[in-house]
């Protein structure tokens, strides 16, 4: 358990709080490319760190991302007319390029000049793997930006489900690096199966092992850590190993184990204190890693259908996730369609900030302990003047990846020689098609 007071630390990332400010030294998605597809199209609105935006794609293609509110009078520019490479505020006419320059003040004498005195606040840019990426933290040193270890080259398909949840990004977090839930939580969609790893069909994903009490074990890096869930297998328990190993990239994404068409990750992007952006994301060779429509409705993450049109779920507390309890009668062990939303329950159900200080954690939480630990460690070396955790020379190590395979009893799962999921004799983007993981 932790104290109320580290419990505040690790979580509270608005305004001053130290987690947002070290967050704010990551390139952190802000929407998706899709929302702002359309050039002079209808501006976003997005909330990342309790900071309101907007975001544009304009005239020209160039994709903005500014203060929400107009530098004027501070009113919304979500509802601005984008035309003719910017922004305008429907109240004054006041008109603002991607790098908040101030184009035009129709309201003001020209002679006056202002236009050249103000300007608004605007976020470098970079598009890539589905998303708007933007830097929110000292304008005077934007580092390069680096391409997410789950979108290493553009040749990748990226496959990506988004949900604003009503809850705490550590939570969130804290249940993508949890491997020891998915065996009951989603054992009805995760389902045990004789085969020699994890398979992936058109409604389920297979998985070699019926224990539900992994063992576990660390190893940390300065990027994050990386543990092994080791399971007994199904087959040749007596010789054999079945080793889940899930990476923590801080500060908030997760790479998971894959099953044996593609390779799955996640990022949460705190909205505020009370409220994140959960990506959850297919990707790999597109021979076969399923597109994004596929990828949703496999999800039940479909917008329309399982979302509105904001990316919000429509199933809650108040309509109990739409759970159906005879459905669990007759098997179904959650009565909830669609795994992340039972996940999405049992996050939203913990309250907006989880209170950590009545946790009672056992050996299948050593994760959990390790992730509220090492950021805990990270805050307060970047509160002490440390560079924070996994930027610059902390950064993952690009032979880093999550893993799942039926290994010898002998063999160390920190040494195994292992490779993200992509098809034999194809080219691997940026590494050689296996490399080894050393200790």
């Amino acid at each position: 358990m932790l104290t109320r007071e580290e419990n505040e630390l690790l979580c509270r990332v608005e305004g001053e709080a130290p987690m947002g400010q070290l967050m704010r030294r990551h390139w952190t998605p802000v929407c998706l490319i899709e929302e702002v597809a359309e050039a002079d199209g209808t501006p976003v609105k997005a909330r990342v760190f309790g900071e309101d935006l907007v975001v544009f794609r304009d005239s020209d293609g160039r994709v903005g991302v500014m203060d929400e509110y107009c530098p004027h009078r501070r009113a919304s520019l979500v509802y601005g007319r984008n035309e003719e490479g910017g922004l305008r505020c429907l109240y004054h006419g006041w008109k603002m390029d991607v790098e908040g320059n101030v184009l035009e003040m129709v309201s003001e004498p020209a002679a006056s000049g202002m236009a050249e005195k103000v300007k608004h606040k605007a976020y470098p840019v970079k598009e890539w793997g589905g998303m708007v990426w933007t830097y929110m933290g000292s304008q005077d040193a934007v580092p390069e930006f680096v391409p997410p270890r789950w979108a290493p080259t553009a040749e990748a398909r990226v496959s990506i489900a988004k949900a604003i949840l009503p809850c705490n990004w550590a939570q969130i977090l804290e249940g993508a690096i949890d491997s020891a839930h998915s065996s009951s939580l989603h054992s009805s969609d995760m389902v045990p199966a004789r085969v020699d790893g994890a398979k992936a069909t058109a409604n389920a994903w297979l998985r070699p092992s019926t224990d539900k009490a992994p063992r576990l074990q660390v190893q940390r890096g300065e990027y994050g850590f990386r543990y092994a869930a080791i399971r007994r297998p199904i087959k040749d328990a007596a010789t054999n190993d079945y080793v889940r190993s899930t990476v923590f990239v801080a500060p908030a994404t997760a790479l998971i184990p894959p099953n044996n068409l593609y390779n799955v990750a996640n990022i949460n992007v705190p909205c505020d204190d009370t409220s994140t952006a959960f990506y959850f994301i297919a990707w790999g060779h597109p021979s076969q890693t399923p597109e994004t429509e596929t990828w949703r409705k496999f999800l039940r993450q479909t917008v329309g259908i399982d979302l509105d049109p904001y990316y919000r779920p429509l199933r809650n507390a108040d309509n109990r996730f739409w759970q159906d309890r005879q459905a669990m009668k007759a098997g179904n062990f959650t009565g909830i369609t669609g795994f992340p939303n039972q996940d999405i329950a049992m996050w939203v159900t913990m309250g907006a900030i989880a209170d950590r200080t009545n946790d009672r954690l056992g050996a299948s939480d050593l994760a959990i302990v390790e992730f509220r630990k090492q950021m805990l460690d990270a805050v307060r070396a970047f509160q002490s003047g440390e560079t924070a955790i996994g930027t610059g020379d902390k950064a993952i190590p690009k032979e880093v990846c999550a893993y799942q395979a039926i290994v010898p009893k002998t063999t160390d799962w920190r040494t195994f020689e292992v490779s993200y999921v992509w098809p034999d004799g194809q080219e691997h983007p940026e590494l050689e098609p296996s490399y080894s993981v050393k200790a």
